[in-house]
């Protein structure tokens, strides 16, 4: 498969671009980032530096028209990533997204797009991670019966946004089980913010709390607290190293090979 780079000269974006070209299956035939000033994709200081020259473009449509690739990875960013993903659709080319921050406006869009034109198939993942998901799935589960619930995530403090897709996801997912199950929780909602303080009891997605903690003391973190009268439970997962996230790359690239339309979530393409 020939495998197109979005946001190559950024932290995962690099990482992707190294994990392609050792794929026995993928071919890295380019990559795209609005910095692009030097032949190859990576200074010879980066630790992810490959000897092998890769064509670098500072555009995603000229990228694609000179490189026909069948895939698109992107890791570019908030700002750029609809635009990025609109791009692909229109040109018939499947699109891994890890770039996070597509609001709920934009997840109709796109779906409504690749509506009229199924050509491609648009994969999207709040987290690539194998442990996040499962640590996601296990919440769903325990939110049937716990009626309090707080995620709190943790990142380094070059995250360019708050909160994390993948916390925004664990929270939607907490919230839909409380639909479906009748549960109320008394908190968040029912507390009084000290006035200038608002945001204390952080950001309130469909009734659950999300905290955004950033420190370079951090990679990526979660941990999703649930509580009911006399008991606590506590799930959590740690993401040590950028490399736990290239198998679920890798598995979303292969996948969505022969498939169509709009997937959101690793779990989709998992056996959970």
């Amino acid at each position: 498969m020939r495998v197109l780079v979005s946001g190559i000269k950024g932290r995962m974006g690099s990482l992707v671009a190294t994990t392609v070209q050792k794929a026995d299956d993928m071919e890295l035939v380019g990559g795209v980032d609005p910095k692009a000033i030097i032949k190859n994709f990576l200074s010879k200081t980066s630790p992810f530096y490959d000897d092998s020259e890769v064509p670098l473009f500072e555009d995603l449509d000229a990228a694609i028209k000179a490189t026909n690739p069948d895939c698109v990875i992107d890791f570019s960013l908030p700002s750029a990533v609809f635009a990025n993903i609109t791009s692909c659709i229109n040109a018939g080319i499947n699109c891994v997204v890890g770039t996070t921050g597509l609001s709920s406006e934009h997840m109709n869009m796109l779906a409504s797009l690749l509506g009229k034109v199924p050509k491609s198939c648009v994969f999207i993942a709040p987290n690539f991670t194998i442990g996040a998901v499962l640590m996601m799935r296990f919440a769903q589960m325990a939110a049937a019966y716990f009626p309090d619930a707080e995620v709190l995530e943790f990142h380094h403090n070059g995250k360019v946004d708050a909160p994390s897709g993948t916390a925004t996801s664990t929270a939607k997912m907490i919230a839909q089980i409380r639909t479906a199950h009748d549960i109320k929780s008394k908190s968040p909602g029912s507390e009084s913010e000290l006035e200038g303080l608002n945001g204390a009891r952080g950001a309130i997605l469909d009734g659950v709390a999300i905290h955004s903690i950033r420190s370079n003391a951090f990679m990526a973190s979660q941990e999703v607290l649930f509580g009911s009268t006399g008991e606590r439970l506590s799930i959590r997962h740690d993401s040590t190293d950028r490399n736990a996230y290239m198998p679920g790359v890798l598995l979303a690239v292969r996948a969505i090979k022969n498939k169509v339309g709009l997937i959101v979530g690793l779990e989709n393409l998992m056996d959970i």
